[in-house]
């Protein structure tokens, strides 16, 4: 049992309406900082596909990729299929998969910043060693220090800011993350797209450049303030107040401060958090975390941004054309994310994901009929088709960034109360690295073997998670973080698997 013979029981009653403060540049500036640290995980993302593309990529590291690439008669499907070529994009998940296991206890020990800090520098390392690579293996460690960053990094910031922002602009301070993701996105396809005629060295600019977020993560996570929950939790109680007042601009924060010491008391009775949320009370936030991460790499945005000048190229789109376009659909995603930060709080989570969601699929079929009808071996799509095509795949990218893209984040890093709240990010950042790890591993093979049948694939599961959000998932609008227990326990499906009231052998020490 906790000490005192009683077990403390977390927060026990609503006092939301309680709870004063306002949007103060301290806390803009805090999360704008914080959120810098999407712009690394974004750029890994849009500088894999372009540099895979890259002439003189392929010839130093995958030469028979290079060689099926110059073939005609090799199947436009097919011809960038190579499991070497698919783990130098998947080798930097499956390690940033191991780090978020590691990052977990780190971050709950030691706070925020500290992950934020070694995130940043170790994706400095990776970046400076991928640079230099002169074989396969330190091409390979170096994706190996940039996944340990991620691993970090997505660990931490997403907690840092629902931490930080006020209850009622959580959604879109949250969403900083994501935007600075989709500008990471962005920036590398611009990137990409000038690089790559700078043959036959223009691939190292590109991954070197990764160093630029990195050191603005590592700088930016010495200045921040730690955030008040960690703080108290970390018996902090009078830093932590006075970082609270600081951020919501008020003296007057009694009711706040009470739910987080509340909150923080249940926390440190806890003494393994990753075997605490396996317990009834906490089912519906480790379902969340598991499924939402996974529906977000499921919708297959990934694929696109991955390889998107891949599989341009691949539709037949020379090398310019297949930059151009990817550089395009990054765009798309940077711009959509602002849609989602000015609706999120207004509209709520359900309506983005669910409204994302159809349109998403919608998307994914039309492109599988047109690639089925009118794209085969020895052939390309005829402008009209192409531009077509371009156009509704951003229309898809555009429906992720306000839905799927932000809300995958933001959902999971609001919904656990704080004694499982580093094990639950750290689950979710684990669960997502995972999947992105087995679709980046797999995409080429799958586009091999499955052809146009791999957008209807991604449909499919799309389908899925828009009707899984329909039933299952409750409005976290509005709702303070240490207060989301009583969301479960009044929703239709989950108040029957949790206790209506906290149970004693729930809180004693496991």
């Amino acid at each position: 049992m906790a000490a005192g013979g009683l077990a403390p029981t977390g927060v026990t009653k609503e006092r939301a309406e309680l709870y004063q403060g306002r949007v103060t540049l301290y806390v803009i500036i805090a999360c704008v900082v914080a959120a810098v640290g999407g712009s690394i995980f974004g750029y890994d993302i849009g500088i894999s596909g372009g540099v895979t593309s890259m002439d003189g990529f392929l010839k130093e590291f995958f030469h028979s990729v290079y060689i099926n690439k110059q073939h005609a008669h090799e199947s436009n499907y097919c011809k960038y299929d190579n499991q070497g070529l698919a783990a130098f994009t998947s080798s930097l998940y499956f390690a940033g998969l191991v780090a978020s296991l590691v990052a977990s206890p780190v971050t709950r020990k030691y706070g925020r910043r500290a992950s934020i800090i070694c995130g940043g520098l170790s994706f400095l390392v990776g970046a400076g060693v991928n640079a230099g690579a002169q074989n396969l293996a330190m091409l390979l460690f170096g994706r190996i220090m940039l996944g340990v960053g991620i691993g970090f990094g997505n660990q931490a910031v997403p907690l840092y800011l629902s931490e930080m922002a006020p209850t009622h602009l959580r959604g879109a301070l949250n969403m900083m993350f994501q935007v600075a993701t989709t500008l990471g996105i962005f920036t590398a396809n611009m990137v990409n797209y000038g690089t790559q005629k700078l043959e036959p060295w223009g691939w190292r600019l590109s991954l070197g450049l990764a160093a630029i977020p990195a050191l603005l993560m590592t700088v930016g996570g010495f200045l921040l303030p730690e955030t008040p929950n960690s703080l108290i939790e970390r018996g902090s109680k009078v830093r932590g107040r006075k970082i609270l007042e600081r951020i919501r601009g008020t003296d007057n924060v009694d009711a706040e401060f009470e739910d987080m010491v509340d909150a923080s008391e249940l926390a440190n009775s806890i003494k393994h958090p990753f075997r605490n949320i396996l317990r009834k009370r906490n089912r519906p936030q480790l379902v969340m975390a598991i499924c939402m991460p996974a529906f977000q790499i499921l919708t297959g945005i990934n694929s696109i941004l991955f390889y998107a000048p891949v599989l341009f190229q691949s539709m037949g789109f020379g090398g310019d054309a297949a930059l151009y376009s990817s550089a395009l659909t990054g765009a798309v995603l940077a711009g959509s994310t602002f849609i989602s930060i000015a609706l999120v709080d207004r509209l709520g989570r359900r309506v983005l994901l669910i409204s994302g969601g159809i349109q998403m699929i919608v998307c994914q079929v039309i492109v599988a009929i047109i690639l089925g009808l009118k794209f085969g071996n020895n052939q390309e799509l005829s402008k009209g088709y192409s531009i077509l095509v371009v156009t509704v795949i951003c229309l898809f990218v555009l429906a992720f960034g306000w839905s799927w893209g932000p809300l995958g984040w933001t959902v999971p890093s609001e919904i656990f109360p704080l004694e499982t709240r580093s094990a639950g990010q750290g689950i979710t950042v684990a669960v997502n690295l995972l999947f992105t790890f087995i679709i980046a591993q797999c995409f080429l093979a799958m586009l091999c073997h499955f052809k146009f049948g791999i957008f209807l694939f991604f449909a499919g599961w799309i389908t899925v998670m828009t009707v899984f959000v329909y039933f299952f998932l409750p409005e976290t609008k509005g709702v303070p973080i240490e207060e989301m227990i009583f969301l479960w326990r009044k929703h239709w499906f989950w108040k029957k698997i949790i206790p209506e009231y906290p149970e004693v052998e729930e809180n004693q020490t496991v």
